[in-house]
């Protein structure tokens, strides 16, 4: 491979490790905000047991995640001017307004005031506190809408004009606003935030109740965040078929790649779908392929014969790496069935009582603390990665992207923001243990005797 090459594939790397992580932060504070405010609600409004005590855990946990996606998310802006200046000469007028306004109208709304939020309670008046928890929580939920309108403007375009030079002028800023794509990706991302919270939370529940099933925080915790995950993820999981209708219409490489389908089936048949394979790029074929014949047709065309464009219908060039695109979509897939069963047997379990006095299931909620996280982050490959070579998709592709950087300056950028990250990260998630798991700060309200029924 070429320094060229490198560099690259070095860039790719390096914007797909800081974004990996910063979209793990900002989909932590997007789905635990609205558990703020209904923690905090049930304690003004209904006194509940355990909800105030719940509060002050998970708002620690905000605010800990907006200090460190504050820092990780301008990192990320930054690599637009420093990795991938063809990126913003061609497409800043569309794009940049779009990430100002995010920073402008949601990330000083969302930061400004969590400050307040944090260190408010108790010296200023309930209403006001709660007033503000919403002001944070719409902060939360603005900036992923710009975030993710940008994203859904690169992955299907609408709404501009080109110059003579190439550049990208929008025309329609609605257009740009409403891209084909927006609805179900901002949708879906909202679900994800919100199971990949919900499960957290049961597993932070889980392990607390381990230690001490009396724990009236940890109930309230655990009712809710079951009670959630119950409600989000079938609805996930029905979004992800609109979501895949969607992609076939305006990305039916990255669809093709999804399902492994390197040739269209023989006249009659369907679309099988392939439990296992593992996809070779270069002889364009799958090897050890495990397939139910036809199923695939049934989700994806709603029949049983209907058949979907295959990637040798495509030319080599304008293919995504098709093995990650194909095992990053089974293992998001994998850990929704996971999930969506877990949920249905802890919260059948947590209704009839039993869920609390059986170590084995809370064990389970709590070895599943991450699988929302890693779900989101699979489909985010999936995503991403599906729409390789192209960074607007369609038009401008990632190699014309690319900023005029030498191989040893690309190497020794992505050291340094390994260096740095892997520590920063791991330093908070060190706290992040240290204020889930440790006493409950208002222990003075939390009830001790005996409790026999689940609150």
């Amino acid at each position: 491979m070429s320094d060229a090459g490198w560099v690259l594939l070095l860039s790719r790397g390096q914007f797909a490790l800081t974004m990996g992580m910063h979209i793990t932060l900002a989909a932590l504070t997007l789905g635990l905000s609205p558990f703020l405010l209904w923690f905090e609600a049930r304690w003004l409004w209904g006194k509940a047991p355990g909800a105030r005590e719940a509060l002050h855990i998970w708002l620690k946990v905000f605010a800990l995640t907006v200090a460190v996606g504050a820092v990780s998310g301008v990192v990320m802006e930054v690599q637009f001017g420093t990795h991938w200046s063809g990126l913003s000469q061609k497409v800043g007028a569309v794009i940049g307004p779009l990430l100002f306004y995010e920073v402008l109208v949601a990330f000083f709304l969302e930061s400004g005031l969590t400050g307040v939020m944090l260190f408010g309670m108790g010296k200023i008046k309930p209403g006001i506190h709660f007033i503000v928890t919403c002001f944070v929580t719409l902060g939360a939920l603005l900036s992923a809408f710009w975030i993710l309108a940008a994203n859904s403007w690169l992955q299907t375009p609408a709404g501009f004009t080109r110059d003579e030079s190439g550049r990208f002028l929008p025309e329609s800023w609605a257009m740009v606003l409403s891209a084909p794509s927006f609805p179900f990706r901002f949708s879906h991302m909202l679900l994800a935030s919100l199971i990949a919270v919900a499960f957290m939370m049961a597993g932070v529940a889980a392990r607390r109740l381990l230690r001490n099933r009396q724990e009236l925080a940890a109930r309230r915790m655990l009712t809710v965040a079951l009670s959630v995950a119950l409600v989000a993820v079938p609805l996930q999981i029905a979004l992800g078929d609109l979501h895949g209708e969607n992609t076939l219409a305006y990305q039916p490489a990255k669809l093709a790649a999804i399902e492994g389908s390197w040739h269209p089936p023989a006249a009659g048949d369907g679309e099988p779908l392939r439990l296992f394979a593992l996809p070779d790029q270069q002889a364009q074929r799958n090897r050890l392929e495990v397939a139910i014949p036809d199923v695939a047709s049934l989700y994806l065309r709603h029949n049983l014969s209907g058949h979907i464009k295959s990637l040798s219908e495509f030319d080599a060039q304008d293919l995504p790496p098709v093995a990650l695109v194909f095992f990053a979509f089974r293992l998001m897939v994998g850990l929704g069935i996971v999930m969506l069963v877990a949920s249905l047997i802890a919260s059948v379990q947590h209704w009839r009582g039993r869920l609390i006095a059986s170590p084995g299931l809370l064990k389970m909620l709590v070895w599943l603390s991450p699988a929302g996280f890693i779900a989101m982050l699979s489909g985010w490959l999936v995503t991403e990665t599906g729409r390789q070579p192209w960074t607007v998709f369609g038009m401008l592709r990632t190699a014309d992207a690319i900023s005029p950087l030498s191989l040893s300056t690309t190497l020794a950028v992505l050291a340094a923001i390994v260096v740095v990250y892997g520590f920063s990260f791991a330093l908070g998630l060190h706290y992040l243990l240290r204020l889930t798991g440790g006493p409950l700060p208002c222990e003075s309200d939390v009830v001790t005797q005996k409790i026999e029924t689940s609150p």
